[in-house]
């Protein structure tokens, strides 16, 4: 008994410790670019800044929330981002519902036609064509419409249906129940788990694209979030010395908290990312449920 007593917390604490290692590997990234955005800039952009801020101040994100643009793509961003989350929960959950159903026509041809095309594709240029040809070119139509199937979701949520109790469908099709009633009083309210496993992994992909808006938008007006921070990312260089010129001009800050283009880069990389950080949190608890129902039969 001693020995297994000492087996036990000998697993414990290893396992804790491992579980500490990989946790700080995880959130270490995101506070030491969270640190560096409030601390003195230029001890920032020279690499001083480690473990813990120096200096705080927060001139930074009232700099960069300045930037032209920032809050209309914002909106747009967010729009993509619940539209087509919804679109993809209804979109890919109802296909599966539909390919669970032995008496759909062809079920395991279309099924596996869906999914072929997770490992297939034709490439930039015919995606570019196609999508411009039915419309999708300029339009904001373009985030949310290509992205309302996904194969992998498909297999997600197919494999959760399949282990849902028949008689619960049953007992409303005696009622004289069709599908879509099916699907949306038995099916959806009992899918939750998965459904919130899936609005994880949509929201927080809609949110981070920014290629569909370089290769498919050209007005303004449809900018992604995303992508402007990326046209900023790529041009901190200027935009700091514009920035620079702009807070010696307007302001009285010190001139140590000018703007370099680390930190330019540093406090957009949060801006980003800070929705998504916020979001999780409340679907964690569905997030690790969803992806575990399903991986035992029986």
């Amino acid at each position: 008994m001693k020995k297994r007593d000492v087996k036990g917390v000998s697993f414990n604490v290893i396992n804790t410790i491992v579980f500490l290692i990989i946790t700080f590997i995880c959130v270490f990234p995101f506070y030491y670019i969270f640190i560096n955005t409030i601390s003195n800039n230029k001890l920032s952009s020279s690499g001083k800044i480690l473990f813990y801020p120096r200096l705080i101040h927060f001139e930074n994100y009232a700099e960069v929330l300045k930037l032209r643009g920032i809050g209309f793509a914002a909106l747009i961003s967010a729009l993509r981002t619940i539209l087509g989350t919804v679109l993809t929960l209804l979109g890919s959950s109802f296909l599966c519902y539909a390919f669970s159903k032995p008496e759909y026509w062809k079920r395991k041809l279309w099924y596996r036609f869906v999914i072929i095309s997770m490992y297939f594709s034709a490439g930039l240029i015919p995606w570019f064509v196609t999508m411009k040809a039915i419309g999708m070119y300029d339009s904001f139509l373009a985030y949310i419409l290509p992205s309302m199937i996904s194969p992998f979701y498909v297999i997600l949520f197919k494999t959760y249906v399949e282990q849902l109790p028949p008689s619960l469908e049953e007992s409303v099709q005696i009622d004289g129940g069709g599908y879509a009633v099916r699907f949306f009083n038995i099916i959806l309210p009992l899918s939750a788990p998965i459904l919130a496993t899936i609005a994880v992994f949509s929201s927080a992909g809609q949110w981070n694209a920014f290629l569909d808006t370089l290769f498919l938008v050209k007005s303004q007006k449809l900018y992604t979030l995303q992508y402007i921070l990326y046209q900023y990312l790529n041009q901190a260089n200027a935009l700091a010395a514009l920035m620079r010129t702009s807070q010696t001009t307007s302001t009285n800050i010190a001139a140590m908290n000018l703007l370099t283009p680390t930190s330019v880069r540093m406090t957009i990389s949060f801006v980003v990312v800070l929705p998504i950080l916020f979001v999780y949190p409340f679907l964690q608890r569905y997030f690790v449920k969803g992806m575990m129902i399903g991986a035992i039969k029986g």
